[in-house]
């Protein structure tokens, strides 16, 4: 049988699984696979409240700050037990820096902003919107895809969801209509930041777990600079225990275990597949929310949450004639980091 070229995220002494672009698996067994995904999938629904109690006494920059710390210093570990390591070349920093910007401070610094003003359960609602800044993005700026008929109605449908999501025939305005913009910004910068990989840092040498490590150490730095806008940053010391708990599990679950737990699942059924958890994120949102914060859904809220996950399907060819699709590459799928993201990894908040 013809060996085919292993893809770059094998490491020495701890191999991804030999996976290719052109072999990787879109189906396994179902019990190695599910507890996984929906793992995931409750670990990046759930980060929408640790943003809400975190914000109880961390300004968003500073709840930002310390969440990506964490997180850094979490795929830092995963990199030095995997004897992988971060790039060297300069121009892959520069990319890294706006990538950290657009995928990692910003979005998580407005998510925080937000949920100062809207309940958490509706920052997951606006996270799903996130493919629908990336096609417009991929086809008009970065060229990276073209726009068919499937794709505009998939985008339309989107659309129409949001202004759903929105209530705008009740009138728009006041705080928690700035908080669910607030939100959409964040979704928007991860659609810029997806299509800017995938034309920047995609189909490199350098392996998901190092870019990753890379966007964060980047996202690091900005909100480190940036941390005067909300004042002197308490000390660890200075929280309380739910405080410190919500940032920890945001930057050490939140990316770094849920990085590890989608890598496993992309082995397990491929990219494609293994994207389709983003259709989950928002539902464990509005559990969680409602259980724990004890947080109310209006009614055009979830209603319009389906329309905006139904247009993306329709863009993605979830829904309608089936086709067969390509597996992208692990390196490209593996390029983003745990967030919310929710792309492969899907941008999470």
């Amino acid at each position: 049988m013809t060996r085919e070229k292993v893809a770059t995220t094998s490491y020495p002494g701890w191999r991804v699984s030999g996976v290719t672009a052109q072999t990787a698996p879109d189906r396994s067994g179902l019990r190695a696979w599910l507890p996984g995904f929906v793992a995931l999938a409750a670990i990046w629904g759930s980060s929408f409240l640790f943003i809400k109690v975190g914000i109880r006494e961390l300004h968003p920059v500073h709840l930002a700050g310390y969440r990506v710390a964490t997180a850094t210093l979490t795929l830092l570990v995963v990199l030095a037990v995997l004897r992988d390591r971060l790039p060297r070349e300069g121009r892959t920093w520069l990319h890294l820096t706006v990538v950290g910007a657009f995928q990692v401070a910003l979005p998580f610094t407005f998510f925080a902003y937000g949920e100062q003003r809207i309940e958490s359960l509706l920052a997951g609602i606006w996270n799903a919107t996130t493919p629908l800044v990336v096609l417009p993005m991929a086809v008009l700026v970065f060229r990276t895809e073209r726009l068919d008929a499937r794709r505009a109605v998939g985008l339309g449908l989107g659309f129409v969801g949001v202004l759903v999501v929105l209530g705008v025939w009740q009138g728009v305005g006041g705080a928690h209509f700035v908080g669910q913009l607030f939100c959409f910004a964040a979704a928007a910068c991860y659609g810029f930041a997806i299509p800017y990989q995938k034309r920047f840092l995609a189909g490199g040498t350098h392996s998901g777990v190092a870019l990753s490590a890379g966007q964060l150490v980047t996202g690091t730095v900005l909100l480190a600079l940036a941390a005067p806008l909300g004042g002197t940053p308490p000390l660890p010391t200075e929280l309380s225990i739910e405080v410190l708990g919500s940032v920890l599990a945001l930057g050490a679950i939140g990316t770094g275990l849920a990085f590890v737990i989608n890598m496993r699942n992309i082995r397990l059924i491929g990219a494609s597949l293994a994207s389709t958890v983003t259709y989950l994120v928002p539902i464990f949102a509005v559990v969680v929310g409602v259980v724990v914060l004890d947080e109310r859904l209006a009614w055009h809220q979830p209603v319009g949450a389906l329309i905006v996950l139904a247009g993306v399907a329709v863009s993605q060819g979830l829904l309608g004639r089936r086709r067969t699709r390509r597996p992208e590459p692990l390196t490209e799928a593996l390029s983003v980091p745990a967030p919310t993201a929710p792309a492969a990894p899907p941008a999470t908040s």
